[in-house]
């Protein structure tokens, strides 16, 4: 079998993007099986100090990153932070890498689903970068569906068949049977009724202030968090220096540390790259379980 290699766009070269990168590969703690394709640098650049070069440059890496996986010269892509406001400035018109790869890839951004893995809680989110409002407003069914079949079938490839996915309620007390709202009845509940029908190890909805220390308990396996801060808010709690973000729903495997520039921690030896060494293993460990699951099927 060929040797998995690991394409990463070290992202913004103001921001610790490439020092984090640095640190990972010379950590002894990545898989010696793999190999590592560094994408771009931060020599030329200022540490700290954004702007539309660095912007371009971090742009530049991901479409370099995309084309060789497409060649298939790299098996997955792990990217370090990008400053999205940098990147919107120069004509990036998405509003983070997710949509990017998405396009770049052929794929609606709307099957795509954000998420968060740690030993200790896995989550997945119903939106992105939006308001709370917008938010709220594009809750659909066909999305809680999304959300938790995506989430089930990448914790199944970790080793979790038929894993036990709670739905996170939008109201307080999942509406106390509808005095604080009416989105469960309406959305959430047939999403979970669809689910169960087609075999889906599902429960919810679940009062948001109980479910997420319900899963850290080990009662589910992981969370679908109604929207970004509530599904983020108890996951940095529990994994801030040591979660991994992972697209779901991309052809491509896709992790990124989780953290952002940290422009003012740039140039200054301070960064901690634990969240990038996660990233870069869960990248290796889905490309394994990508090709066990093919060498399964071609043995059939």
């Amino acid at each position: 079998m060929d040797k998995t290699v690991i394409g990463i766009p070290v992202g913004d070269p103001a921001g610790i993007g490439p020092e984090v990168v640095r640190k990972a590969l010379a950590s002894h703690g990545l898989p010696a099986r793999c190999a590592y394709r560094v994408i771009g640098s931060d020599q030329g650049f200022s540490p700290g100090m954004p702007s539309p070069s660095s912007a371009q440059a971090a742009q530049e890496w991901l479409e370099e990153s995309v084309l060789l996986w497409k060649k298939g010269e790299i098996h997955a892509i792990v990217t370090g932070p990008v400053h999205k406001a940098g990147l919107q400035a120069t004509g990036f018109p998405y509003p983070g890498q997710t949509e990017f790869f998405a396009e770049r890839t052929g794929c609606a951004a709307e099957r795509t689903v954000m998420s968060f893995w740690h030993p200790k809680l896995s989550v997945s989110l119903l939106s992105t970068h939006c308001s709370l409002q917008k938010a709220i407003s594009s809750i659909l069914p066909e999305k809680i569906i999304l959300s938790a079949e995506l989430l089930a079938d990448f914790l199944a490839q970790l080793g979790r068949p038929s894993p036990r996915i709670a739905i996170a309620a939008l109201n307080p007390h999942a509406s106390e049977g509808g005095l604080f709202g009416s989105e469960e009845r309406e959305l959430f509940e047939p999403a979970v009724a669809e689910l169960r029908k087609k075999g889906r190890n599902v429960f919810g909805p679940i009062a948001p202030d109980s479910v997420f220390r319900q899963a850290i308990g080990g009662e589910f396996a992981g969370v679908v968090a109604a929207y970004h801060d509530q599904g983020l808010i108890p996951f940095k709690l529990v994994a801030f220096a040591t979660g991994v973000n992972v697209t779901l729903g991309l052809p491509l495997i896709r992790t990124s540390p989780d953290h952002g520039t940290a422009f003012d921690l740039a140039g200054k030896d301070k960064a901690d790259p634990r969240s990038m060494i996660a990233a870069i293993r869960l990248a290796a460990r889905l490309v394994a379980a990508q090709r066990r699951k093919k060498a399964t099927r071609e043995s059939r």
